[in-house]
């Protein structure tokens, strides 16, 4: 996350960002996918800021980038997702047609499959939830590097950055004794596993409680399988810690590293938005608060 933005129906407004809408989703499908031009097309509020997000008739979405760097993750998507699914345990919102830049829009977009279901509130199912991260990383690490799945030092610089910018909102000591701990862990000796890179609450879909898909695969690629342990912190009250602790059959030289991306996120997050998007600031003081007490 880097630059200025401005306030735009409560999310953060990218200086580079470019304007989507209906409209434009419905002549870019009459131009390029004439077969789906007729079907109804329905913005999906999101809390994003990356993608804009369109429901195509009742099993189809339309991914629109916002901002230029997220225009190169519609090619990431197309070639792995297809690979990664049919070893997950729910379903993922597979890439069915790649659009061309046109009426002005400059990035490629896409059509993929919609996965039904809500974002999940705090007590989301932390079984449902280890199952995929296990199934995740028990397939064959053959991808690209996830930007997520770095050594947890490489965060290091930003996330001090962001402590003092939190001095006034925070206890910036506990914080960043927190972190230093967080880095005094030994970091991953094993080999690299896939992970998502964003298991955040946006990313999750459920159903009576179930998880019923994971989105967003734009983070994808092989690492340190800390990352997919934010989860944790970031959507889980304590009660629910211990069983997905123990469902991911994790360490607890990674368990500690997850609690450090954890806060490492939530402490970026929050003075970024803090005046932008209120959904994602409150859920980043909220974690923060959480990796605190844990």
């Amino acid at each position: 996350m880097s630059g200025r933005g401005i306030r735009g129906q409560g999310r953060l407004v990218h200086p580079n960002e470019v304007p989507t809408g209906v409209d434009l989703v419905r002549l870019l499908l009459a131009d390029q996918f004439p077969r789906w031009a007729d079907l109804p097309v329905t913005a999906v509020t999101s809390s994003g800021t990356d993608n804009a997000m369109f429901r195509l008739g009742a099993d189809l979405a339309v991914r629109l980038p916002r901002i230029p760097g997220a225009a190169g993750n519609i090619a990431r998507e197309r070639e792995w997702m297809p690979r990664l699914a049919p070893h997950l345990p729910v379903p993922i919102p597979l890439p069915v047609a790649e659009g061309r830049p046109g009426r002005g829009y400059p990035f490629p977009w896409s059509v993929c499959r919609w996965v039904d279901g809500v974002n999940p509130g705090e007590g989301a199912d932390p079984v449902g939830l280890a199952a995929f991260v296990r199934a995740l990383r028990r397939i064959e690490p053959s991808g690209p590097t996830s930007f997520r799945g770095q050594p947890l030092v490489s965060r290091d610089t930003p996330t001090r950055e962001a402590i003092a910018a939190l001095d006034g909102m925070v206890d910036t000591v506990a914080v960043t004794e927190a972190w230093e701990a967080a880095l005094a862990v030994p970091a991953w000796s094993g080999p690299p596993v896939w992970v998502h890179g964003d298991l955040s609450p946006g990313n999750l879909v459920v159903r009576d409680g179930a998880l019923t898909g994971v989105l967003d695969f734009s983070g994808v690629g092989v690492g340190d399988p800390a990352v997919d342990l934010m989860p944790a912190w970031n959507l889980m009250p304590a009660s629910a810690r211990a069983a997905f602790r123990r469902a991911t059959g994790v360490d607890d030289a990674t368990w500690l590293r997850g609690r450090g991306w954890a806060l490492s996120v939530a402490v970026i997050q929050l003075p970024y938005y803090k005046d932008t998007n209120p959904v994602l600031a409150a859920n980043a003081r909220r974690v923060i608060g959480e990796v605190l007490a844990s």
